[in-house]
């Protein structure tokens, strides 16, 4: 199958705001990288993600990843470096989707924030479009969607003592303790929308009991997987772990629910979450809560309460980033158009309720 090389990278040159100075980073790096004892060259920022600022490090002949938090005040538990560190450091063992985080920073007089360091994986991620070679072949369309859903069971079947990583979080109470959470960040945004007040008191009303516990990504959806150049059906690493944690693992499957399209959606849908459009071959929602439900055995009689919590979620996102936008604590010309997304997520968590 030809691959379209274009796809490879999303780097783009440094966006003058973010802009990383290697000296400063460069003394730090060099005792705590394998290999990281030749000048540090900042090659680019990839530039297709919306939170998080990642570039690309060259020291010598090796590549090196660089995460830290975006510019101006974040939410207290969010892009959380640290975490995402520990996360990465320990997961690989028992997930091998998960990238090796080097070292983590939290020294202020390095960055001003905390960042941490890790492995480079080569692939690509698809972000609105599916690929022509996705696209026009079924069989390897039918292939990628399997493969998401199953490296989502996969992590969910992790033994989180395995990994020591049995402290993470707090699991008990976490559905309601997000729910509440998430209506207190939208309306700390200010903005009054009718139909996300609507979908948080259907979410209050039908709160579902917890039936597992398990490490969380919570941020599982087609734009965080990098996936081989060579087989776009082939995951070669699940991104963006900052907010992992451990609590109920259906809130993972609901937000996949909310960036997946099916056929049958409403034309107005499309473009408001981040979802890969639709192409012959991709399994539809109900397909993948059904091999979800094969691959782990929990009951799924309540998918579509988490599909709107994740609809409310990516809403109340969107609107922080809009919010930071507005109050030019970022020039990123692509978050001035959030403020029209969250209206269309809003009208489609409606239709679901």
């Amino acid at each position: 199958m030809a691959a379209h090389p274009p796809r490879a990278s999303e780097l783009i040159d440094v966006r003058p705001d973010e802009r990383l100075d290697p000296d400063r980073i460069e003394p730090w790096l060099r005792v705590r990288l394998p290999g990281a004892s030749a000048p540090v060259e900042v090659v680019g920022q990839f530039g297709g993600g919306y939170a998080n600022l990642t570039y690309l490090l060259r020291c010598g002949e090796r590549e090196y990843v660089l995460r830290r938090p975006p510019l101006g005040p974040v939410a207290p538990t969010a892009h959380d470096m640290q975490r995402e560190h520990r996360v990465l450091s320990r997961l690989g063992a028992a997930y091998p989707l998960a990238p090796r985080s080097f070292a983590v920073c939290t020294d202020p007089d390095v960055l001003g924030v905390d960042f941490h360091v890790l492995e480079r994986r080569q692939g690509f991620v698809i972000r609105q479009q599916v690929p022509r070679d996705v696209a026009g072949d079924p069989a390897t369309a039918r292939r990628l969607g399997e493969a998401l859903v199953d490296a989502l069971a996969a992590l969910h079947r992790v033994d989180p003592r395995e990994v020591d990583l049995h402290d993470l979080g707090r699991p008990e109470g976490y559905v309601e303790r997000q729910l509440a959470g998430w209506t207190r960040r939208w309306q700390a945004t200010g903005r009054a929308l009718p139909a996300v007040d609507r979908m948080a008191a259907w979410l209050r009303e039908r709160l579902p009991r917890q039936q597992a516990a398990t490490l969380l990504h919570n941020d599982f959806q087609i734009e965080n997987i990098l996936l081989d150049v060579s087989d776009p059906a082939t995951i070669v690493a699940v991104l963006d772990w900052d907010m992992c944690t451990r609590g109920d693992p259906l809130m993972d499957l609901g937000y996949l629910l909310n960036c997946w399209s099916d056929p049958d959606d409403d034309a107005s849908w499309r473009g408001v979450s981040p979802t890969p459009g639709c192409a012959p071959g991709l399994p539809t929602r109900a397909e993948l809560v059904e091999r979800y439900a094969r691959a782990t055995g929990f009951d799924v009689e309540h998918a579509r309460w988490y599909h709107v919590f994740g609809v409310l979620k990516l809403a109340v996102v969107l609107e922080q980033i809009h919010v930071r936008f507005q109050r030019g604590q970022t020039r990123d010309a692509r978050f001035g158009a959030l403020g029209a997304r969250v209206e269309g997520l809003a009208a489609k968590g409606l239709t679901l309720i």
